[in-house]
C-alpha cells in the first residue's frame, strides 16, 4: 500500500515539493513564569526523518503541539509547507498528520466511524476515504474490529487507529510524539516501515521519542532539546564530534550533550555554544 501512498497526490498539490517544509523561527513557548521553549531555530527539509530527543520536562511535547496548533506560541514563528501556523492555521493544519503521545478517541464510536469522521473534518470525499479507511484498516490489522466500539480496543489497537486517522488525509508533514507506545514487536515493525517508506516518498516526519535506539535507526538527523533550549543538532556522526566522544552509540552522546554541569556555568549564565555551529 505505501508504495504509491503519495505519488498521486503530489503530482496533484500546489504545495512545493521542494526547500523547508518545517521552519521555527525563534521559537518560545511560556507557561506563567516557566518557559517551556526557548529561541528555538529548526529548518527541516522535505522528505527528512527528523529525531528530536531530551530529558523529560525538556520541551519537546510543548514543541510538538506548537508545531500541531494545539498551543499558541508566545514568540517567534512555525512555517509547515510554507504555511503560518498561527496566521494560516487551516491550510496549515491540512497538510500535517499528528500522532499524540497520550491519544484522545471517541469511545462510542467504532473504529471505522472515526476515521469517517477524521475524514470528514479534512473535508475529504466520501468516494476517496471509504476505500482509504478499508485499506488503512487492513494494513494495520484492524479489519476484525473496524465495526467494534473503541471502548473495547486495546490500547495498542488504539494507538494504530491514531496512526491510521493521521495518515488517511495523505499529511505531507508527520508530527510523532513517542510513537510506538503500546504497541507489541510486529506493530513497531509496521510503524518503522511505513515511517521509513514514507520519507523515502519525500514525507516529512518530526518524531519525539526517549527510544534512542529508534532514532539511532530510522533518523536522518536529531535535535537534542535540554531545558527549553536547542543543544545540538545534526547527524550521529557530527552529535559525537560535538560531544568530543568518538566510537559511542546515541545514548552517551546525549547523556553528554545533556549535562547541566556543562551547560550552566557557577554564576548561572548559559555557556552553551550555537548547537547548530
Amino acid at each position: 500500500m505505501w508504495d504509491n501512498f503519495y505519488q498521486k497526490e503530489y503530482m496533484s498539490s500546489s504545495i512545493s515539493c521542494e526547500g523547508e517544509m518545517i521552519e521555527l523561527s525563534r521559537l518560545k513557548k511560556r507557561f506563567g513564569g516557566v518557559v517551556a521553549v526557548d529561541e528555538l531555530t529548526l529548518n527541516i527539509p522535505r522528505g527528512e526523518f527528523f529525531g528530536f530527543l531530551g530529558p523529560n520536562g525538556a520541551g519537546k511535547t510543548t514543541t510538538i503541539k506548537v508545531m500541531a496548533g494545539l498551543l499558541k506560541p508566545t514568540a517567534g514563528r512555525v512555517r509547515i509547507g510554507g504555511f503560518d501556523v498561527v496566521q494560516q492555521p487551516l491550510p496549515a493544519k491540512k497538510i500535517v498528520g499528528f500522532i499524540p503521545d497520550r491519544s484522545f478517541l471517541y469511545e462510542k464510536l467504532t473504529g471505522r466511524e472515526f476515521l469517517t469522521f477524521i475524514a470528514e473534518v479534512y473535508g475529504l470525499d466520501s468516494k476517496s476515504y471509504k476505500p482509504m479507511i478499508a485499506s488503512l484498516l487492513e494494513e494495520f490489522e484492524l479489519t476484525p474490529w473496524g465495526d467494534e466500539l473503541i471502548e473495547s480496543y486495546s490500547h495498542g489497537m488504539r494507538q494504530r487507529l491514531v496512526i491510521c486517522s493521521a495518515l488517511i488525509h495523505h499529511p505531507r508533514v508527520i508530527l510523532v510524539d513517542e510513537p510506538m507506545v503500546a504497541l507489541d514487536p510486529k506493530g513497531v515493525k509496521l510503524v518503522k516501515e511505513l515511517f521509513t517508506t514514507l520519507c523515502q516518498q519525500g514525507v516529512t516526519i518530526f518524531m519525539s521519542t526517549h527510544t534512542l535506539s529508534l532514532a539511532e535507526e530510522l533518523c536522518h538527523r536529531i535535535g537534542i532539546i535540554h531545558r527549553g533550549r536547542l543543544v545540538a543538532v545534526g547527524t550521529r556522526e557530527e552529535l559525537r564530534r560535538r560531544a568530543s566522544i568518538p566510537q559511542t552509540g546515541l545514548e552517551d552522546i546525549f547523556l553528554e550533550l545533556t549535562r547541566e554541569d556543562e551547560s550552566v556555568n557557577s554564576a548561572g549564565k548559559d555557556t552553551r555554544v550555537n548547537p547548530q555551529a
